[in-house]
Order: C-alpha cells, then structure tokens, then sequence
C-alpha cells in the first residue's frame, strides 16, 4: 500500500481484532504513528473482550481524548468482571450520559445481583431528563424481577403498555411475562405469553418458573410438554426449571419422566443441580434409598446441595440411620457449615437419642464450628 493513513491502519488492526489475534492487533497498534478516536475505541474493547481490564484500563488513561464509547465499553468491562464499583466510579466520571452508557451500568448491576441500585440507576437517569428506550426497560425489568416487586412490576407494565415501545418484539415481550411471572401477576403474565407472535425457549421457560412459584405445578408440566410439542428443543437450563417445579409440587413420576428424557431424548448430562433437584424431589416424597442411590451413582463430583437436600429428607422422615451417613459426607465436602451438624442434632433429638445430640455438639466445638445466630430482616416499601 502506497499511502498508509488512520483508516487503513484501523481496518488491519480490527480485521485481527475480529479473529482474536490480540498480539498481533495490539503490535500493529503501537506500530501506529498516528491515532484517533476510532482507532483508540476497538483496542479496548478488544482488550476488554479478551478479559484483560488493567490493558485496557491503561490504554484508556492514555487516551488524549475520550468520547462516550470510550467510557460505555471500560464500564461494560469492569461490570462483567463484577467490578460494580470501578464501574461506577468511571461511569460518575463521564460528563455526558446517554442511553448506551446508562444501560451498561443498570446491565452490570443487574448481572451482578444488584437489583436495588439499577432501580436506583434507573431513577437517576429519569431525574437527568433522558428518556429511556426498549433496552433500558429490558434491564429495570430484570431488576425487577429479581426484587419480586409486585407495585413496581405494575408501574412498569403500564409504562411500557403505555409508550411508544413495541411489546411484540421477542425480547421486550419476555421480560414483560418474566417481571408478571415473578412478581405475582400470573394472569398478566399467561395473557402476555399467549399474545406473543413467536414464544421461544426463554419466554416458556419464564411462565414455567412462574407457575412453580406460584403453586400451579401441573400447570407448568402441561406448558413444558407443550413447548416441547411445538419443536422447541429445552436445554438444561429449562430442565433444571422444569424439575424444580415438580420439586415443589411433589410430582415424582413427571420428575422423573423429565429427567430420564434429557438424558435419552436430548443426550444432556445431568449436571449437579440437575441431581440436587432429583434428590431432593425423591426425598420429600420419602423414597430416601432411591436418592441416596442416584447421588452414589452420580458420574460427576455430587455437591453439597444434593447431600445437604437428603440430609433434610432423612430429618422429616427421622430416617437416623441414613442420616448419619449423608452427614458423615456433608462434613467431608463442607467441615464448617454449622447448618449440617445442626441438622443432624434435630435428627438425633427427634429420635430421642440425647447423648447423641451431645456428641454433635461437642464435636461442632473441637472443630471450631460456630452456629450464626438468626435474624430477621424487614425491608419498609414506605417513603421515610
């Protein structure tokens, strides 16, 4: 090539930024005698694809000037590394906030369990007279979900039916059955599903969950069997939804139809919730031999939630025997959860063997095992 400007530099480094060649991008980077904006922006966000974020970070504080974009894709970095308070901290640093950078910190809060301060976000961004469009809903509906807020549920139906956003759109309309489904509005939420031009695997998988929650699981196994009718293939989170729901609802023989069909029909290996929820699920129903053979025959590492779910059936059924074995393993995987020595006390007291209950204790105490105390926590909904 004769003339070599910014343009032409920038196209060869965001070709080997598109293959993933980061040594080879970040070379012809330095090798640049001239930079722009343009040329400044994709380096980062190839660095903070690649989960380098001190590189990026570093590259950004280099930066002669900065736009938006610069700092949207450093906060989206530091958000999906869970670094919510770098990400804010840059984010209060940007002088003009638009959508893009709003929704990436309302996005990080969310991904990173932090419902409370995306609706806060979310606030902020009305009070700055920004007016948010389909993707910032997307995500305050995610924070709401999360919370189970059934008033601000409401009030963000009514903002959505009432705007100028289109609900028929995959992903606005399954987080609008999402945010009913979890928030308590099931009649709501079943009316939005029924409407929607095309349901995809997600937005079953949303009503599902909120009819377990909700008490209806033979609802949810009907609409499972549906949504399977229709040629959409679950995958195992939609499996692990499913089972949960015949958990709850005490519905062994669907429980256990769902579970040999992904492993026959769909060829999906049981992950360890998969087998937490059948142990669990065996248990409450009192088939305690069957969920103690089926985490024996676990290919995988079984964890402590499958163990521990056993452990709570052999107290309800006062199953002593058994439950000093799954104990025994439980301290094995976790040797300082007070919560399985305590179970296994209950156990013994409910048997009447005392000197038994004694030994537990004192054995919590060799190993330094404290008990945490409980507590109640009551959050006011009221304005101070």
């Amino acid at each position: 090539m004769l003339v070599r400007n910014e343009v032409s530099w920038t196209a060869m480094m965001v070709g080997y930024l598109s293959f993933g060649d980061m040594a080879a991008a970040k070379s012809l980077f330095d090798e640049m005698p001239k930079r722009n904006t343009a040329t400044w922006n994709p380096m980062i966000k190839g660095l903070v694809r690649s989960g380098d974020l001190n590189c990026a970070r570093n590259l950004f504080d280099e930066m002669p000037v900065r736009n938006e974009v610069s700092f949207t894709t450093l906060i989206d970095g530091y958000a999906k590394g869970g670094d919510m308070a770098a990400a804010r901290s840059l984010f209060d640093q940007l002088t003009h906030k638009d959508l893009f950078s709003w929704s990436a910190l309302m996005s990080g809060y969310v991904q990173n369990g932090k419902p409370c301060e995306a609706v806060k976000a979310f606030s902020e961004m009305q009070d700055s007279n920004l007016k948010p469009d389909e993707f910032i809903m997307v995500n305050l509906m995610s924070a709401c979900s999360q919370l189970g807020c059934s008033e601000l549920a409401k009030w963000i139906d009514s903002y959505m039916k009432n705007g100028s956003f289109d609900l028929r759109r995959a992903h606005v309309a399954a987080a609008l059955v999402d945010i009913n489904a979890k928030c308590g509005n099931m009649d709501r939420a079943s009316s939005l599903f029924e409407e929607m031009p095309e349901r995809d695997l997600i937005s079953y998988c949303s009503t599902i969950q909120g009819l377990c929650i909700h008490g209806f699981g033979s609802q949810a196994v009907h609409l499972f069997d549906t949504m399977i009718n229709e040629g959409i293939r679950p995958d195992d989170v939609a499996f692990t939804v499913i089972l949960s729901a015949c958990t709850h609802a005490g519905l062994v023989d669907d429980g256990c139809r769902f579970f040999e069909l992904m492993i026959n029909s769909y060829s999906i290996n049981p992950t360890p919730d998969h087998y937490a929820c059948m142990v669990n699920l065996l248990g409450k129903s009192g088939k305690l031999e069957s969920a103690y053979e089926l985490i024996r025959s676990m290919p995988v590492e079984s964890h402590a939630g499958a163990w521990g779910a056993l452990l709570e059936a052999c107290r309800v059924n006062c199953d002593v025997d058994l439950g000093e074995v799954v104990a025994s393993r439980l301290f094995e995987l976790e040797p300082h959860n007070a919560g399985n020595y305590v179970l296994l006390s209950n156990i013994y007291a409910e048997a009447d063997r005392w000197s038994n209950v004694f030994n537990v204790r004192d054995k919590m105490s060799k190993s330094g095992v404290r008990k945490v105390p409980g507590c109640t926590y009551v959050e006011s909904t009221m304005a101070a």
